[in-house]
C-alpha cells in the first residue's frame, strides 16, 4: 500500500558522507599503544550497542579499552572520543548538493547508524541536515540498521507507507532489510548511477537531472 508520496531515504556514511578517515584507527591504536589490528577488532566488536544508543560514549570506550586489557581513564576516553568523531566528519559536497536538489521533486530523509554524541557533532557541523524532511540517527532513535525497527521508525515518523520509500545505502544487507519491510531499495555505488535510478523511480513529472 502506498500513500502516493515519493520519499528518498538516504544512508549517510558511504553515500552522502565519507567513510572513516584513512589512518584514524591506526592513530587511535597508537594512542593506546596497541597494534592497529587488535584495536580495530575491539573498536568494531563493541560498536553495535553504541550505534544503537544503548551505551554512552564513556561506556563504549570503557568496553573497548577493557577488551584490550588496558586501564581506563577519563582523559584517554575523551581523546579517543574526539578523534573518533573527527574521523567520521567528512562529507561529499557533490552528494550534499544533489540530495538538497532532490527536495524540489521528492521528500528527502536520512537514516544513519551513528552514535548519539557523533550525531550531535554532525548536526552542528552540517546545517543542511536540518532542511531535510526527516532525520533518523540510530543513537537518537535507539535502534540501528539493519533492524526492521529502524525502517519502521521512518515510516511512522513520516506518516507514510513503506511503498512510498526508496532507500539508498552502500551496504547490501541494509538495502535488503529495507526491501523486506516493503520499501524499494538501491545499493549505492556512485552518484551518476543513483541519479538514473531515482529518475526512473520518480513519476515522469518528477524526473530530475544529474547536474547538481
Amino acid at each position: 500500500m502506498s500513500t502516493n508520496r515519493n520519499i528518498v531515504l538516504f544512508d549517510l556514511f558511504g553515500v552522502i558522507a565519507r567513510h572513516q578517515r584513512p589512518g584514524a584507527l591506526a592513530k587511535m591504536a597508537a594512542r593506546c599503544h596497541v597494534p592497529t589490528d587488535a584495536f580495530t577488532t575491539a573498536y568494531w566488536a563493541c560498536r553495535p550497542l553504541y550505534d544503537a544508543g544503548r551505551q554512552s560514549a564513556p561506556e563504549y570506550w570503557t568496553a573497548v579499552l577493557r577488551r584490550l586489557s588496558l586501564s581506563v581513564d577519563a582523559d584517554t576516553i575523551e581523546e579517543l572520543r574526539l578523534t573518533d568523531i573527527d574521523s567520521w566528519s567528512r562529507v561529499d559536497d557533490r552528494m550534499v548538493a544533489y540530495v538538497q536538489s532532490l527536495r524540489d521533486v521528492a521528500e528527502v530523509a536520512l537514516l544513519s547508524n551513528i552514535p548519539s554524541d557523533h550525531a550531535d557533532a554532525f548536526l552542528a557541523a552540517q546545517p543542511w541536515l536540518h532542511n531535510l524532511d526527516h532525520v533518523a540517527l540510530s543513537g537518537k532513535i535507539k535502534v540501528a540498521k539493519p533492524a526492521p525497527a529502524a525502517f519502521h521508525h521512518c515510516v511512522v515518523a513520516m506518516r507514510a507507507a513503506p511503498a512510498d520509500f526508496l532507500f539508498v545505502d552502500d551496504r547490501e544487507e541494509n538495502v535488503r532489510a529495507a526491501q523486506a519491510t516493503g520499501m524499494s531499495g538501491h545499493v549505492f555505488t556512485d552518484r551518476d548511477e543513483l541519479t538514473a535510478v531515482i529518475d526512473t523511480w520518480l513519476p515522469p513529472e518528477g524526473s530530475v537531472s544529474g547536474t547538481a
